[in-house]
């Protein structure tokens, strides 16, 4: 019998409606009911079948180059005088980020199902290029939303989608990001709900996604876990992890949940500061953001006193969303996670200290959860170990650093 490839054991949430507590659940028209219960069905005899544990840890091995890699840093650990540093080498992933772990494991559940047709959303470019990927490998079709703002500032990642063989689609409406993005993909499906698969990118979204998202992803604590210890003796003290909607931490994560001298850190992004409410900081900043539904579940979103959806800002398109995964609002809760935030300012040093001491250009989503690192290891004993999750490498926003430091 084939090593089942998913941890099923380590929560038993959510629920069977879907709820993390009180956040989560399905608030969809009624025209995606089905396709949901259909989802949510074959998922769970996916997750079943040890030989689709076979084929998903087959490619993740032989395709994906799984196991990434703990890096120590000792450059920046000596630099910052405190805590040891590790990162969990998700950048060294195929594609450069963790994108791919989750794009492979719906791609194939696509398939299972018999759908042909995949329609995907993207902010930072990532989940584009890991689901254009991923269906060029697997020989579906697949068409991508995204924001023309991060259609402007993300240009590699749209030359790279196009080149594996994906359309993609320009969004006018809106902030013109990835919110706008994720409306648009949902309108596609609720008119193609049949023939397509709709591909949701991070651990939001109705019952199933922000399960199955943060499965597909927990490879990445599952393989920490084992790597951290083997190297170090011991578990970490503090998991750092950067949150967008949430599915490189909530990866990181689960496999932590109960080791409770662990601390699990999530790192908004705090774009010009929280006074200026140019930010994508939901749980930082609450008197703007609260409990609220978005993109057909019930976590934080950051909204105005008539419910209206506000605008978001952030350096790095990848954390630019007005609302983060109801696991993560459901472990703030319970204060099992600890939320803080890094502005623009604080990523863009941290790219650069980064850069210069470890030879690791980071994306600037990454580069959140560094700086956080660099503000906390200094504050911790030597003998101290934080694990923070580099979750994508920074080629892709070489464009963006440019036009701000200039040459």
């Amino acid at each position: 019998m084939a090593e089942l490839y998913i941890r099923t054991d380590l929560t038993d949430l959510p629920d069977e409606r879907g709820y993390f507590g009180e956040f989560g659940g399905r608030f969809v028209p009624e025209t995606i009911m089905p396709a949901l219960d259909e989802l949510e069905n074959a998922y769970a005899e996916a997750i079943a079948d040890p030989q689709f544990h076979a084929e998903l840890s087959h490619l993740q091995r032989t395709y994906t180059g799984r196991p990434t890699p703990i890096s120590y840093a000792r450059r920046l650990s000596e630099a910052l005088g405190g805590a040891q540093v590790y990162l969990k080498r998700e950048d060294l992933a195929h594609t450069g980020a963790h994108k791919i772990n989750n794009a492979l494991g719906q791609g194939l559940l696509a398939k299972r199902m018999g759908k042909r047709r995949i329609i995907a959303e993207t902010g930072a470019g990532q989940h584009g290029v890991g689901a254009a990927t991923a269906m060029a490998l697997l020989g579906l079709e697949c068409h991508v939303y995204m924001g023309s703002v991060d259609i402007r500032r993300q240009q590699p990642n749209v030359f790279r989608m196009k080149l594996l063989g994906a359309e993609v689609i320009p969004v006018e409406s809106g902030s013109r990001t990835l919110k706008d993005a994720i409306n648009e993909a949902m309108r596609d499906w609720v008119t193609n709900v049949e023939m397509t698969f709709y591909l949701l990118g991070s651990a939001l979204g109705p019952h199933p996604y922000p399960m199955m998202v943060r499965d597909f992803q927990s490879i990445i604590g599952t393989e920490a876990r084992e790597q951290i210890q083997a190297q170090t003796g011991q578990l970490p003290d503090a998991c750092i992890a950067c949150v967008g909607g949430g599915s490189n931490a909530i990866g990181l994560f689960h496999a932590f949940r109960d080791d409770t001298a662990t601390e699990l850190i999530g790192v908004e992004a705090g774009g010009r500061g929280i006074e200026s409410q140019e930010h994508a900081a939901r749980f930082a900043d609450l008197d703007i953001s609260r409990p609220g539904i978005l993109h057909g579940t019930r976590s934080f979103v950051m909204q105005n006193d008539d419910g209206q959806i506000m605008e978001t800002h952030s350096i790095s398109a990848g954390l630019d969303y007005p609302s983060v995964g109801p696991e993560h609002a459901h472990l703030r809760q319970l204060e099992r996670a600890w939320y803080t935030l890094a502005t623009d300012e604080e990523a863009l040093e941290a790219f650069q200290v980064l850069s210069k001491l470890e030879g690791i250009i980071p994306a600037l989503e990454s580069a959140h959860a560094v700086a956080e690192a660099i503000k906390r290891a200094p504050t911790m004993p030597r003998d101290s170990v934080l694990l923070v999750n580099l979750s994508g490498r920074g080629d892709k926003d070489l464009d963006t650093v440019i036009s701000i430091l200039g040459e």
